[in-house]
């Protein structure tokens, strides 16, 4: 009873300091900030959400945590598929969805954006001075910044563009104890001090909360074309894969299985040929005669694959069609069943690999298996489907999950390439890291939060 009292007390002093309506305590307002779109089963109740409006109404939440050892996690738009915003019992949330401040510098070619603030603002703002920001995860248009710079996330353009981290210039970070750190800035270089925005970019809320970043634009990507290519299986796909990144780089190289695309075309039909065992998007946005050459080597590469049809357009919305199709692949197979988000990738030369290695644990733990893929990066998304309300399911499903990440590792690959650990992938890292990386990363962990407040229970 006494304990109970002293939470009652801690909470009621948190929402003293706080401006009225920043934090949340009503179960009922709370529960849309439990989970994230992982839906792993992982999530805890929060004593409260602090539904933040700036940097220093975070500092103060953290102070309070960091007095009362209460844990908090760093919550963005919530689309996560690993469980890593996931509520802990007994902790606070601070939800950063109302920090979505966003200016963009034209003439250093950054904007510089709040962590609320959804990728496809940036893009838009970026865009009206005739910039662009390039990492592009298929869910663009609902997740948050400060939950791609927590992931690192990629998306589709980073064959040829990169992921969040090459695009990061400074970054403002409240550590564990309340102190706001300010890195980098609006220069192009700077090597002063030791690389920590790195360390940051990709750490899950693990290290410190992200307030602030200043992000690099480039100019507007040109107009390019693309190519659409139909094979019987996707270990055909996955070679001729092989054979164009051996070539060139694309500017977007996307796979999508045979089951994918029957979940899509069930879902809200894009007009994909349903028979087709795979499904290769390819585009090229190299100017001039340079992008028809490219396009020519891509065909080239998926005839000699055995595609079964490749077809191309240089019509933006006719494209935008088949993009659309690759981008709701998640949502499409959701309506299979329950699913188990993976994230494995490998290097370019094992994906044929990595391919058939997914179809046989598929057969073995008797679950379906939708697999999308990055595929120029050799990262692949394995949608375990399966049954929530048979045990024997759940049962398979989990065994699957596990057996492919084990193959991903055992094929020199990674069990995450961006949407990070969290808590799904949790107990399958140190097979990866190995057991001196772990204690780094641990150490790195100790230094940076020594009461372990920051998001216990994600990653390490």
């Amino acid at each position: 009873m006494e304990a109970d009292n002293a939470v009652v007390a801690a909470v009621r002093e948190l929402v003293d300091i706080l401006p009225a309506g920043v934090v949340v305590t009503g179960a009922a307002e709370m529960e849309k900030y439990r989970e994230d779109f992982a839906h792993d089963g992982s999530a805890g109740s929060p004593l409260a959400v602090v539904r933040a409006e700036d940097a220093t109404q975070v500092q103060k939440a953290v102070r309070w945590a960091a007095r009362h050892r209460i844990p908090v996690v760093p919550r963005g738009a919530g689309t996560g598929l690993s469980g890593g915003s996931s509520a802990v019992d007994g902790g606070i949330t601070i939800s950063l969805d109302r920090m979505r401040s966003i200016t963009v510098d034209p003439a250093s070619q950054v904007a510089v954006v709040e962590p609320g603030a959804l990728n496809a603002e940036v893009k838009h703002a970026a865009a009206e001075h005739g910039l662009w920001y390039p990492p592009d995860p298929s869910s663009y248009e609902i997740c948050s910044i400060g939950g791609n710079l927590a992931t690192n996330a990629g998306g589709l353009c980073c064959v040829k563009y990169g992921v969040t981290t090459d695009y990061v210039l400074g970054m403002d970070v409240v550590l564990a104890d309340g102190t706001l750190v300010r890195m980098g800035g609006k220069q192009i270089k700077d090597v002063a001090g030791l690389s920590l925005m790195k360390l940051f970019v990709g750490s899950e809320g693990t290290l410190g909360v992200i307030t602030r970043a200043v992000l690099r634009l480039i100019p507007a990507q040109l107009a390019g074309a693309t190519l659409v290519a139909s094979f019987p299986s996707m270990t055909d796909a996955s070679r001729a894969v092989v054979a164009i990144r051996g070539r060139i780089r694309c500017s977007m190289l996307e796979l999508m299985d045979g089951v994918t695309i029957k979940a899509v075309e069930d879902w809200r039909s894009h007009g994909l040929d349903r028979s087709a065992g795979a499904l290769l998007i390819a585009q090229s946005d190299a100017p001039g005669q340079a992008c028809a050459g490219e396009v020519e080597v891509i065909r080239a590469c998926c005839e000699a694959a055995g595609a079964a049809e490749v077809f191309t357009t240089t019509d933006q919305e006719e494209a935008a069609l088949f993009v659309a199709a690759r981008r709701n692949a998640f949502l499409a197979v959701e309506q299979r069943g329950s699913v188990l988000f993976e994230d494995v990738g490998v290097p370019i030369p094992q994906l044929p690999d990595l391919v058939d290695g997914i179809a046989r644990i598929a057969e073995d733990c008797g679950v379906e298996i939708a697999l999308v893929a990055h595929a120029g990066d050799g990262n692949t998304h394995p949608l375990v489907v399966y049954d929530a309300s048979d045990p024997a399911s759940v049962a398979g499903a989990r065994r699957a999950f596990d057996g492919v990440m084990a193959l991903a590792i055992g094929l020199g690959g990674t069990i995450t390439g961006e949407h990070g650990v969290g808590r799904a992938k949790k107990a399958s890292l140190p097979d990866q890291l190995g057991p001196d990386l772990m204690a780094l990363n641990r150490r790195i962990k100790q230094a940076l939060d020594p009461d372990g407040i920051l998001n216990p229970g994600a990653v390490l």
